[in-house]
């Protein structure tokens, strides 16, 4: 843990809930590493509190910014001057910083660090039929990365709990350029057929939660991806795994963003050092991450 002064810099990880967060862990061990004199911190924020919280926080001069997850991408949109591509196609930002001239701008890493994440796993997508479930930040930025492929899937299905947001989805698949891959809602979250299968709700954060999709009627031959990052195994990974079902969490997803949070930050040189292969930080990272969830 990087030591805490008076001139320490702050991130923050806003979410709710917030338990399941591991950008903190992930940065702090890369600012212990590295010596920099930076922080990243946890924080549980309510719908009603978002609003004036990051007007407020975002105003501290040693608060250098903010990372976004759940439920929160979206409504940050909402408090930007400025935002990266993906951010703006998708509707949805996971990072926010304050820019000299005092403007709020954002960005979007969860699409390029879930395509990173299947290409580390060697997951192909070509030609291949995807249903995602769950149209909400997350799946926003999944599904435009999964569409912009150069070599994409032959189809995304999109289903959510909120018929009308699925809807918005695939229109923004089939509508926004570049358009590579047929879009469609899909009538339910009944995952036979599709050759990839993917939660992108928060269902299985909490003990309590109905399991997204019936892992039964998954095709054999079929590959799972709950992009929920929890010290334990999942619901959906261990229904999965107890049907030989080839399924992945997110902790990956989350290890591929690490240089984009660093770049957007403002720390590229650190960010260009990570990029190179089989770096023992970055390695590091992943077994903090990833390798706390195979532990539990």
């Amino acid at each position: 843990m990087p030591a805490v002064r008076g001139s320490t810099e702050l991130l923050f990880t806003v979410a709710n809930p917030v338990a399941q967060v591991m950008a903190p862990q992930a940065l702090n061990l890369i600012f212990s590493r590295f010596d920099m004199d930076a922080v990243g911190v946890p924080i549980r924020i309510e719908d009603h509190q978002f609003k004036p919280f990051m007007t407020s926080a975002l105003a501290a001069g040693n608060v250098r910014g903010m990372l976004v997850s759940i439920p929160h991408k979206t409504r940050l949109m909402k408090l930007l001057d400025k935002a990266d591509p993906a951010a703006t196609r998708a509707g949805a930002a996971n990072a926010v910083r304050r820019n000299a001239d005092g403007m709020h701008e954002g960005a979007l890493l969860d699409g390029s660090g879930f395509l990173g994440a299947l290409r580390h796993h060697g997951v192909e997508v070509e030609g291949r039929r995807v249903l995602l479930l769950g149209a909400g930040g997350a799946g926003l930025a999944i599904g435009c990365a999964l569409a912009a492929c150069q070599q994409g899937p032959a189809e995304v299905a999109v289903f959510d709990s909120d018929g009308h947001r699925a809807e918005q989805l695939v229109k923004l698949l089939e509508t926004t350029p570049p358009v590579r891959t047929h879009a469609r809602v899909a009538s339910s979250s009944d995952p036979a057929g599709f050759d990839l299968v993917i939660n992108a709700t928060p269902l299985g954060l909490r003990a309590t939660d109905p399991l997204p999709f019936d892992p039964q009627r998954m095709e054999r031959s079929a590959t799972a991806f709950d992009i929920l990052m929890k010290s334990q195994t999942t619901p959906v990974e261990r229904a999965c795994l107890e049907r030989g079902i080839r399924v992945f969490h997110g902790h990956e997803m989350m290890v591929q963003q690490i240089p984009g949070y660093l770049d957007f930050f403002g720390f590229g040189a650190i960010a260009a050092e990570l990029r190179q292969a089989d770096h023992p930080v970055m390695a590091e990272v992943r077994h903090a991450i990833v390798g706390r969830a195979r532990a539990a």
